[in-house]
């Protein structure tokens, strides 16, 4: 079972699009997959249309274990072979900034017991974290669960300052409670190719975090919102902008899948997992028309140099 925390510090730069595209990618792929809604506004939730639980994630966080687990899981309406760990408003109250490890650790005992004993069916095989957009207990519980972690950001002037910040967090999770999470890169959401700020804005991120920076990024098109709007997966919308972004999340999911083809359920098999770091790199483009080429991990998360260096 390997887990994904999709993540940004800065709201609106579409990282629940990002969520539901890889869940969406995964779907068309035949893996098992669940989306864990961390974000107190249940956008994800939304755009997934569960039914009723008699419980949430939040008291998930707060008692994780399977009974609990088992009212918090529901199928979402894109499939049988997609589950929700189910959203609510009372996460924000979880949310608080500076929480003990151990509780930290709750999602990772959640996760472990899913691990051992799958409420629904077969076992999962892919887990998606989607966090809230700040730096409390719900993203760096993601962050301690979680085998890597993608960071979303959009093409403008803050782009850099909000990637530094993210980046840094995920070191820190890294140095102070999970040694093996990978950072497998920054996506940019919303490129419009033909536009030259965009395009200067992804020099820049290129400049600050090199390979960090993934060879291809979501295209702006409404065919996203179309899509969320109707609870439907983006590969499953008719329409040449929903094919082209079909093929750039087969394509991160083809990344998140190589970082790690073992996975693990952290707090049972932490240190057991072993893997060589790599690298890639190219021009940031929207997805190659007919292309699913895979790309590897990128690893660690090198230093960054400041806008003056």
């Amino acid at each position: 079972m390997h887990t994904v925390a999709v993540l940004s510090l800065k709201g609106g730069v579409g990282k629940t699009t990002v969520a539901l595209g890889i869940a969406s990618a995964a779907l068309r792929r035949g893996t098992r997959t669940l989306v864990a809604d961390l974000d107190p506004q249940g956008n994800a939730t939304a755009s997934l249309d569960p039914p009723y639980t008699d419980a949430t994630l939040a008291e998930v966080l707060e008692t994780p274990h399977r009974a609990v687990l088992q009212r918090a899981i529901a199928p979402s309406v894109w499939s049988d072979e997609l589950d929700v760990l189910v959203g609510s408003e009372e996460l924000e109250q979880l949310n608080e900034p500076g929480p003990d490890g151990r509780r930290l650790e709750n999602l990772s005992r959640a996760l472990d017991e899913l691990y051992r004993s799958p409420t629904r069916g077969e076992p999962y095989e892919l887990v998606v974290l989607d966090c809230p957009p700040s730096l409390g207990r719900l993203t760096k519980s993601a962050l301690v669960a979680a085998d890597s972690a993608i960071l979303v950001t959009e093409p403008t002037m803050y782009a850099v300052a909000g990637a530094q910040r993210a980046l840094e967090a995920i070191q820190q999770v890294r140095d102070e409670h999970n040694p093996d999470l990978k950072a497998i890169g920054v996506l940019v959401n919303r490129l419009r190719v033909r536009s030259h700020e965009h395009q200067f804005r992804i020099a820049e991120l290129r400049e600050s975090f090199g390979h960090l920076v993934m060879p291809t990024a979501i295209p702006d098109r409404l065919a996203i919102q179309q899509a969320q709007g109707a609870c439907s997966p983006i590969h499953e919308w008719n329409s040449p902008g929903a094919q082209e972004i079909a093929l750039t999340f087969n394509m991160v999911l083809a990344k998140i899948l190589r970082s790690n083809r073992a996975g693990r359920h952290r707090v049972l098999d932490a240190g057991q997992r072993h893997g060589e770091d790599e690298n890639v790199s190219g021009e940031i483009t929207a997805a190659p028309e007919n292309s699913e080429t895979e790309v590897e991990t990128t690893g660690p998360i090198p230093r960054v140099r400041s806008a003056n260096s």
